[in-house]
Order: C-alpha cells, then sequence, then structure tokens
C-alpha cells in the first residue's frame, strides 16, 4: 500500500504517564491508625467527647462477620482509596472550572462533569464500606492528601491537555491499587469488599478510557488547520506526500 504512512508516534502525554506509572510505589498506609500528633488533623483545643481514634477498628459490634484483624487491614486500604478519591475530585474540579479551547470549553467542560459525578459516588462507596467494618473513615482535607497515594497537581494554570495527563496518571493509579485490594480481599474472604470495589474499578476504568481517548493523537483542530493552511502538521507533523490520495 503505497499511500499508506507510518504508524503516528505516541503522544508525549501518554508516555509521560506511562513513564511515571513505572516509578509508582503502590503502597498502602498500613501502620497508620490511631492518633499521629505529626499528622494534620489530628490534634484540637476542642473539648469533645472521644468515642474512637482515628484509622482503628471496633472491637466488637461492627455487624460483619469477620475477624477484627480482617475488617482493619481492609478499611485502611479502603480509606486509603477514599483518599485518593477525594484529591481526584479535588484535581477534576479544578479542571473543570479552567476548560478553554475549542475542543475543551464545551466537550471537556461535560466529559468533567460525568468524571465528578462518578468520582464523588465513588468516594461515598468507599467511606460507606470503610464506615460498616468499624473503621472512622478518614475526612479532614490536610490529612486526606497526606494519606492518599496519589498527590494534586502544583497550583496554577497549564495547557489542557497536561491537565487531562495528569487525571489519566491519576486513574490508571487507582486502578492498581483497587486491584491489589481486591486480589487481598479474595485472599481474606471479604466478598463484601471485593463486591464494592469491583464495581467501583469497572467504572474507573471507564473514566481511564475516556482520557486516554481525549490524549490520543487524531484530533479535528489539528486536521482543519492542515486543510486551510496546507502546513502537513497532521498525525504527530509528519511529511505528507502532495499526491497521497489521505488529503
Amino acid at each position: 500500500m503505497e499511500n499508506m504512512q507510518p504508524v503516528a508516534q505516541t503522544p508525549l502525554e501518554i508516555a509521560g504517564v506511562m513513564g511515571n506509572m513505572s516509578n509508582f510505589k503502590g503502597e498502602f498506609n498500613l501502620n497508620k491508625s490511631g492518633f499521629d500528633p505529626k499528622m494534620p488533623g489530628h490534634s484540637s483545643d476542642h473539648s469533645m467527647i472521644l468515642r474512637q481514634q482515628p484509622r482503628t477498628a471496633k472491637d466488637v459490634g461492627a455487624g460483619i462477620g469477620l475477624p477484627k484483624e480482617v475488617r482493619h487491614e481492609m478499611a485502611l486500604m479502603l480509606d486509603d482509596h477514599q483518599c485518593a478519591l477525594t484529591v481526584a475530585l479535588h484535581q477534576y474540579n479544578k479542571h473543570h472550572w479552567l476548560t478553554e479551547g475549542a475542543e475543551s470549553f464545551l466537550s471537556l467542560h461535560h466529559l468533567l462533569d460525568e468524571h465528578i459525578d462518578k468520582t464523588q459516588k465513588h468516594i461515598d462507596m468507599v467511606g460507606e464500606r470503610v464506615a460498616r467494618l468499624g473503621m472512622v473513615p478518614t475526612a479532614h482535607p490536610v490529612t486526606q492528601h497526606e494519606l492518599s497515594y496519589i498527590k494534586h497537581e502544583v497550583e496554577g494554570r497549564y495547557t489542557m491537555r497536561d491537565f487531562i495527563r495528569n487525571d489519566l496518571e491519576h486513574e490508571l493509579k487507582i486502578q492498581e491499587m483497587m486491584r491489589k485490594q481486591i486480589a487481598r480481599a479474595h485472599e481474606l474472604q471479604d466478598y463484601g469488599t471485593v463486591q464494592v470495589l469491583e464495581e467501583v474499578l469497572l467504572d474507573r476504568e471507564d473514566l481511564g478510557y475516556h482520557l486516554y481517548s481525549v490524549l490520543e493523537d487524531d484530533t479535528l483542530v489539528r486536521g482543519m488547520k492542515h486543510l486551510l493552511n496546507t502546513q502537513y502538521d497532521r498525525a504527530g507533523d509528519r511529511p505528507m506526500p502532495p499526491n497521497t490520495k489521505l488529503q
């Protein structure tokens, strides 16, 4: 096929995401339980009646027939997911507010609306499961970021492709960590947690697919620009022969 051109290279944004994924440690905070004076949100001057320390599990009364140590381990992992999803939600909100450009202002604005709604739903699902296992879910925003295995991007306005690339990296990390806990939950016979996380994971994979597709190489804006100025800037700026039937 003489008119076929070389396959376009993987966009730099996607390559960058995969590079950062290879450096992702992906560890849960299983040793962070109870009050920690160094942890944000773990000290107060208010006089309140304490019923349970943060990230600890009830000895009895959770209403779920799993040993305390199993409930505690599963709840700690789930709480890390809840913290990570909250960080992802904050970043999605920022990107939703700052959408701009021909392909972004309407289409990405609505796409990020869906991501925000799904993330809010997932935070509730995971937080509810933490409580059902007898543990106190982390709610202090600074503590959530401290415990989260993903971190919010630096403040400021960047390109829409930078924003979406950062969101995709978050989604891939969340997926990886949820798969780890699903495997562990099967070992511990915590099938309730398996069911919750499998439902959330399927949705997160769908959201990641949306972001990946937005970052793909083909774009209507670049295609139209090529037709108007004939600068051969389609598909990664590779040269196109003037006699090709693709133009």
